[in-house]
């Protein structure tokens, strides 16, 4: 424990975190020092409205049962979301980060790079307040992604040279996909399945009954629903916790990129078996590109292309990619650490970095890499690379889980209603509310361990509605049909929100003083409209809820 409690301290200030940001700091201009407060409290934002929605379905049960007073169950879950978030290793974070296109990634510093992180935050929030703002528990992981691929479709439509779709990793969202619209199903079922065999073994009848109201639990049932609470919170923070991360990271690299473009935590032994491994792989590369060259110049766009959904490989993607390897490996030469590089050097090298790991894992993927040997050694040295560019700082998991903590405790209550009362027609029992909480921890865990994202909410909210059929306690039909249209709508509609966001922040950017006038008056008008209907949509959906609801344990 000490161990422990020792690294989590040395890692939060000495890491490569905190002091880099304060050593920074006087470097920067007052614009540049405002604008890097302004992004990264819009990433703080997003996991703060997470925690609306996800967080509040980790303790839903346990507050709604009585078994733990709201104050202590938000404090509870959050410390051990934190936990969840500091244990994980940034798989998720970085599986959502390889749906963005190859090319705003490596430039993130540019205008055009802010625009997209601003773009994806500033759309997943309206989104998720929107839906928290109805009690409808939607997916912020569907949120996100929705809004990445809109930035990418309108990306590839907006840049010059690209096929419409190709700023899209369409492989890495099917594999998302695959894993978000499975869990629900997985919850449903699985929750039913777990609730009947509770029945059928144990014969304790307060287990299947209603709470009464301010009445907590028996000992046995309370210790059991605090146990699946502390799970599902767990898991949560190990993998719906990490949304956030990445593109804070991106953030970081783009305006501090001294501090935050490589691993600055690598010790001198890393450096230098990067070192090694780079020059040891120079000869299978280079056998690879025999016959083939490329202008020096160019050899960053030839992978960037090749890492494109419709990029092909060529003679003269092997020959960048060996050429490209040979700089890491000369520019690493004589370094102890990546303190030792400049600011503008240590974020080519991270570009360099990326684009080699990204050309070998594709290589790989695409079994292009026949030779047993050579695949295991490339393999080997990707991890090495990916090590050194996909690391998450000990202080932004700190406030990513800060920020999820405070939002749970702000806007728990709507979802909290909606779990327990409002998706059966009967109120949620103990042995309900453990089931599902007991499915959606081992289906989010789980999926942590393949680096998959999955959705708290649909797990959660599924497997509660698996419980009521199994139940025979009738589901609400209408309470269900505005779960659905939510769930239905997130992703198309973050996915226009996040084009549209994001395009119109590229005209703000390039645009005259007078066409951003017009720009911004006609936006204004647009908004007028859209919240008119709003307000007539969720006064419908609230008096509906109303009508649904039967009497509040709560």
């Amino acid at each position: 424990m000490y161990k422990l409690s020792r690294r989590v301290w040395n890692g939060f200030f000495f890491s490569g975190n905190v002091m880099h940001i304060l050593a920074d700091a006087p470097a920067l201009s007052t614009a540049t020092g405002l604008f890097l407060i302004l992004a990264i409290g819009l990433a703080l934002s997003f996991e703060f409205v997470n925690g609306f929605h996800d967080t509040a379905n980790a303790v839903a049960t346990v507050i709604y049962t009585h078994t733990l007073p709201p104050w202590i169950a938000v404090i509870w879950s959050g410390c051990w979301n934190l936990i969840g978030v500091l244990t994980s290793t940034g798989a998720v974070a970085f599986s959502i980060l390889a749906l963005l296109p190859v090319e705003l990634v490596v430039n993130i510093g540019s205008s055009t790079g802010f625009a997209m992180v601003f773009a994806l935050l500033i759309s997943a929030i309206i989104w998720n307040l929107g839906t928290w703002y109805l009690g409808l528990p939607a997916s912020s992981s569907h949120t996100l992604i929705g809004s990445i691929m809109g930035v990418g479709l309108a990306n590839s439509m907006l840049a010059k040279g690209h096929v419409f779709g190709e700023g899209v990793n369409w492989h890495k969202v099917t594999e998302v996909f695959t894993s978000l619209l499975v869990s629900p199903v997985v919850g449903f079922v699985c929750s039913a399945l777990l609730l009947l065999a509770m029945k059928a073994l144990i014969k304790r009848k307060d287990l299947y009954t209603a709470p009464a109201k301010d009445v907590p639990p028996p000992i046995a049932i309370r210790s059991l629903l605090v146990l699946t609470c502390t799970g599902v919170s767990f898991a949560h923070g190990s993998n719906d916790g990490q949304k956030g991360m990445g593109l804070i990271l991106l953030i970081l690299i783009g305006i501090i990129p001294g501090a935050y473009a490589l691993n600055m935590g690598a010790n001198s032994a890393d450096v230098k078996k990067l070192a090694a491994t780079s020059n040891s792989v120079a000869m299978v590369l280079d056998a690879h590109a025999v016959g083939a060259t490329v202008d020096p110049k160019d050899a960053p766009d030839t992978l960037s292309d090749y890492l494109k959904t419709t990029g092909v490989v060529s003679g003269k993607t092997y020959a960048a990619l060996a050429l490209m390897n040979h700089r890491i490996g000369s520019e690493l030469v004589g370094k102890q650490s990546y303190r030792d590089f400049s600011a503008d050097q240590v974020k080519a090298v991270r570009t360099d970095m990326y684009l080699v790991s990204g050309t070998i894992g594709k290589l790989t993927t695409q079994n292009l890499i026949t030779n047993n040997d050579e695949k295991k050694s490339l393999t080997a040295y990707k991890a090495q690379l990916t090590s050194a560019t996909q690391y998450i700082p000990t202080w932004v998991k700190f406030a990513v889980a800060l920020s999820l903590g405070l939002g749970t405790m702000i806007g728990w209550k709507r979802i909290v209603t909606t779990v327990g009362e409002k998706i059966g027609k009967e109120h949620l029992t103990y042995a309900q509310g453990a089931s599902a909480e007991l499915v959606a921890m081992a289906t989010i865990g789980a999926a942590d361990m393949f680096g998959l994202p999955v959705s708290t909410t649909h797990v959660l909210s599924s497997g509660v509605a698996g419980t009521m059929a199994a139940n025979h306690s009738g589901l609400q039909m209408n309470t269900l049909r505005n779960l659905l249209l939510a769930w239905v709508l997130t992703l198309p509609v973050c996915l226009i929100l996040g084009a549209g966001t994001f395009a119109a922040g590229l005209f703000l950017i390039f645009t005259s003083p007078i066409g951003k006038i017009l720009f911004i008056a006609g936006l204004i008008v647009f908004g007028v409209i859209v919240w008119t209907l709003w307000r007539a949509f969720a006064s419908r959906v609230i008096a509906e809820n109303k009508e649904l609801a039967p009497a509040s344990a709560m």
